[in-house]
């Protein structure tokens, strides 16, 4: 496509446009972007972020929303708390976010980078928007960039740095809320950082990590770090709908002459697209660049400068390269969609089937090491189990057992065996069976975990007795 382009030769592609050719970074002014898609992205932004502050508040069946508590190894996501006795589900659920992900990318491109990213808002619609307003514009962050240390750069520089510096510390919060729960961040917060200082020392290193991505690191996440924008050129091709500059009528391009008839292509040369450009990107040198993230500030731009010219919009655009190389309609069926959406299907037809079926309680039971049967009184023969049951719900049960499927008694030594909320119940219980009900000196046994009369889980486990 670059080849069809006559002032974009192919040497952009051989280097990061942040990075100049010593190695040193360009530091990055992007003019602050005002358009149509700009506010619907703000739209967006803020309620994507209001959601993300929210959820570690938010309660399913007294659960979080989404919690991933590394630590602990338990993990509740829409209100479903799952151990790591569900790694599978966690795994068939993974692989089906990513299937998803393929397949938005495959059909529209890094929209998600664009617009949904984290990473993306946080910088373009909270951080730049304080930037703007305590530096100014572009060309103003340059100024202040070069002047000397003065009253002027302190003042405007310090309390950039202290607002960035506060929100994250928000953040930092936010993202231990997700990990440990809003309730043992308040602990560290009201109990202070000497009852907690492991907490406490996650807390300022979170801290430290956001304020120097967005201060300093920057639009380098997603050009350097982020791996989605590498696999972006493996997932997509000429079908994918892309922010896409119409080479066919642009080119050639020419400044805008007054009084003197207009023989070049629509676009007029003016770099509005570059300027507003967030990782400093010429859009015009082709589509599915590396550092492109689709966030159509570059569209907003040229269109306001074609309805100053008075020409149509969409000279860049949201199009599918085949679409601008043939002039055809952008088609969503083809066969790699048709493809991913099988596979998504099926990954989604077994999570949903796993999520269904998924027991409240998972019991492990296992014949007490060293212990042979004993016989009782009445000549039964007994066998000592231990028992370990985890609670995958939020209210506390308690529990009983019961044979399932044959004759016989069972006996739990000690207390009632109570299974606390989002907890782990253990316990030793005697299960006997007269002795001519055994058909072998190993039988098979079902055992079965009540809270009440509702059964929630069975577990199957083996019964020694005397040889027949």
């Amino acid at each position: 496509m670059a080849s069809k382009i006559q002032t974009a030769p192919d040497e952009f592609r051989d280097h990061i446009s942040t990075v100049d050719e010593q190695g040193k970074r360009l530091w990055v002014y992007p003019k602050k972007p005002k358009g149509k898609l700009y506010q619907y992205r703000k739209y967006v932004s803020y309620l994507l972020v209001a959601l993300l502050f929210a959820g570690p508040f938010i309660k399913i069946n007294g659960l979080p929303l989404l919690m991933l508590n590394v630590v602990e190894r338990k993990f509740v996501i829409m209100g479903v708390l799952f151990w790591p006795q569900d790694f599978f589900i966690l795994v068939l659920a993974f692989l089906t976010m990513t299937m998803f992900v393929i397949l938005f990318t495959v059909v529209y491109g890094r929209v998600f980078c664009g617009w949904i990213c984290p990473q993306t808002i946080f910088m373009e619609m909270v951080f730049r928007r304080i930037e703007y307003a305590i530096e100014g514009d572009a060309s103003k962050q340059r100024a202040l960039g070069k002047m000397p240390w003065n009253t002027e750069k302190i003042v405007k520089r310090g309390a950039k740095f202290a607002i960035f510096l506060l929100i994250s510390f928000l953040i930092s919060n936010l993202f231990l809320a997700y990990i440990i729960g809003v309730e043992e961040l308040q602990k560290i917060v009201m109990e202070g950082p000497l009852e907690h200082k492991a907490g406490f020392g996650a807390l300022l290193l979170f801290t430290g990590v956001f304020f120097w991505v967005f201060t300093w690191f920057r639009e380098q996440v997603c050009t350097i770090v982020c791996p989605y924008g590498r696999l972006q050129s493996v997932m997509q091709d000429k079908k994918t709908v892309v922010v896409a500059y119409d080479y066919g009528r642009g080119e050639p391009r020419g400044k805008l002459r007054k009084n003197q008839e207009r023989t070049e292509g629509d676009c007029i040369d003016c770099k509005q697209c570059v300027q507003v450009c967030p990782t400093s990107i010429d859009i015009r040198n082709g589509a599915q660049q590396l550092e492109c993230i689709s966030c159509t500030a570059c569209i907003d731009a040229c269109n306001d400068i074609m309805r100053m010219i008075e020409k149509p919009e969409g000279l860049i655009r949201y199009e599918s390269e085949e679409a601008l190389e043939t002039g055809s309609k952008w088609t969503f069926f083809t066969p790699r969609v048709i493809g991913y959406t099988t596979v998504l299907i099926i990954l989604l037809s077994a999570l949903t089937t796993l999520l269904l079926t998924r027991d409240e309680a998972e019991a492990t039971i296992l014949r007490t090491p060293g212990q042979l049967y004993q016989k009782s009184e009445q000549g039964h023969i007994k066998n000592l189990y231990n028992i370990s049951v985890i609670n995958k719900t939020n209210h506390q049960m308690p529990l009983t057992l019961k044979l399932i499927g044959r004759e016989g008694a069972i006996k739990v030594i000690g207390n009632e065996l109570m299974l606390p909320a989002q907890g782990i119940a253990e316990g030793v219980f005697f299960t006997e069976i007269a002795q001519e009900d055994l058909t072998s000196m190993n039988s098979e046994i079902e055992i079965g975990v009540y809270y009440g009369k509702q059964l929630i889980t069975t577990t199957d486990t083996k019964f020694l007795g005397p040889a027949k």
